[in-house]
């Protein structure tokens, strides 16, 4: 905490001073903003709280047009004269704004900032959550860039893609990294639940509705107020069904099966399935209007044999996830030959990930010290060896790497000493960290949760770091 930066915009030469000794004070750096063009030339998360008192209403305006931009952006700390309706009229989210007291007092401002400071926090670990898809392929990021642009809006989201391939992992991101985060985030197979039933599940049903419902119930939209709806598999939805969701999606209200009572909504859709809808919409399967109500903003997953390259980073992760389920407790994390991985590379992956996912499961059981070479792989994994060219000095380098995620300690060189002349420990750890962290930057291209992975640390740890030793903001951001 003792490297966050407070933003202060103050024209009072006077105020502004005491505004930055009482931020220094807590043990926090003050950023006076003598330049707005400067100021908004950088990211708002640069900053755990944004001040704003005595300033020109042209500057004001400036510096929250660029925090509204972001939907995380810092918390505005309001000073008078400027506290009265300064949400509404600068157009920034009620909850965002924080009026302070004139003259401030030191035990307000530091409750206020370690408030400022929780939320920043907060954020980091939903951003932290939302990577979505794993890997450092081209087409991983790109999925991953789509997933912030679109994660702040309510638009309506479309995944495309094959089965497996990991369409609500996209849908649970984007729900994680927006306004939505805090609400409920509910899924339903559109394709798995009888047509009869459907209409229930979605919308719910009165007492008495039909033989058995004995009690009312809420359906999932209900369920998913304020938050966001994922309807899995939409496209074997019945045609029925479909006249029921478009009208709920073009109105916003709904009817329990059963009832009379018209229900207002406030839920995000995200829409997901394997099939091609523009061959159902020409088959008359799936209604045309339903389709360009869905597809505002699409997103296609690439199957996993179109992103071979992720595989290491999917067997790390899908590997620690089973060994923390309850089902996985006893079980260590799994170790791939290279020779093993240059296989599963040249393998098709017609299940995708949900198929590595199986695999890795059925090698931890039968395989319980975690030891993976090319024999251990099932023969419809192997292909054939001739095929797979792997160097010594390849295969050497991954003796003894773990796929789980645990990092491999280096012994201590034997040519480590102090200088007759002593060292300055603080700026040599200082220097030897910097170097660590940007090795881990560069390694994993600017993606700091995967660089705090290398590092075996928390992401918002690695951020602080990054502002602590003024390190590329760029890279914070990624």
């Amino acid at each position: 905490m003792s490297e966050s930066r407070v933003l202060i915009l103050e024209a009072d030469a006077e105020r502004a001073d005491m505004l930055g000794t009482l931020v220094d004070f807590l043990d926090l750096r003050p950023r006076l903003c003598t330049s707005v063009k400067e100021t908004v030339s950088q990211a708002p998360s640069d900053y755990i709280a944004v001040m704003i008192g005595k300033a020109e209403a042209d500057e004001i305006r400036q510096v929250t047009r660029w925090l509204a931009q972001d939907p995380l952006h810092p918390p505005v700390l309001v000073l008078p004269p400027n506290t009265a309706e300064f949400a509404e009229r600068q157009g920034l989210e009620p909850e965002t704004c924080w009026n302070l007291e004139y003259p401030l007092r030191c035990p307000q401002l530091s409750e206020i900032l370690q408030s400022a400071s929780v939320m920043r926090i907060e954020q980091e670990e939903a951003m932290s959550r939302m990577v979505g898809p794993t890997g450092h392929s081209p087409k991983a990021e790109a999925l991953r860039n789509m997933i912030k642009q679109v994660a702040a809006y309510d638009t309506t989201v479309l995944i495309l893609g094959e089965s497996g391939t990991g369409k609500e992992v996209v849908a649970r991101a984007v729900h994680d990294a927006s306004p939505r985060a805090n609400k409920p985030f509910v899924a339903i197979n559109c394709g798995a639940i009888p047509s009869e039933l459907l209409e229930s599940e979605l919308f719910g049903h009165e007492k008495g509705a039909f033989t058995g419902a004995i009690n009312s119930r809420a359906g999932r939209f209900e369920l998913a107020e304020g938050g966001t709806i994922f309807l899995d598999e939409i496209g074997d939805m019945s045609l029925h069904m479909q006249v029921k969701l478009l009208r709920v999606i073009q109105e916003r209200v709904f009817e329990r099966v059963g009832g009379n009572r018209s229900i207002e909504c406030d839920v995000r859709i995200i829409a997901a399935t394997h099939r091609d809808l523009e061959s159902r919409i020409a088959e008359g399967e799936f209604r045309e209007d339903l389709f360009y109500r869905l597809n505002v903003f699409p997103i296609d997953m690439p199957p996993l044999r179109e992103r071979r390259e992720d595989i290491p980073q999917l067997i790390e992760e899908l590997s620690a996830n089973l060994a923390h389920s309850p089902a996985g407790r006893r079980r260590t994390g799994l170790q791939f030959s290279e020779k093993a991985l240059q296989a599963l590379r040249q393998y098709t992956w017609p299940g995708n990930v949900r198929e590595l996912a199986n695999l890795i499961e059925r090698l931890s059981v039968m395989n319980p010290k975690g030891r993976i070479d090319y024999k251990d792989l099932p023969e419809r994994y192997r292909g054939p060896e001739t095929d797979i060219q792997v160097s010594a000095e390849a295969e050497e380098q991954n003796t003894g790497a773990q796929i789980s995620g645990e990092s491999v300690e280096s012994p201590t060189s034997s040519d480590d000493f102090l200088p007759d002349a002593g060292i300055n420990l603080r700026h040599h750890i200082a220097d030897i960290e910097k170097t660590l962290i940007t090795q881990a930057l560069d390694r994993t291209e600017g993606v700091v949760a995967h660089a705090a992975q290398l590092l075996g640390l928390r992401r918002t740890t690695l951020v602080e770091k990054l502002r602590k030793y003024d390190m590329q903001a760029d890279r914070s951001a990624a």
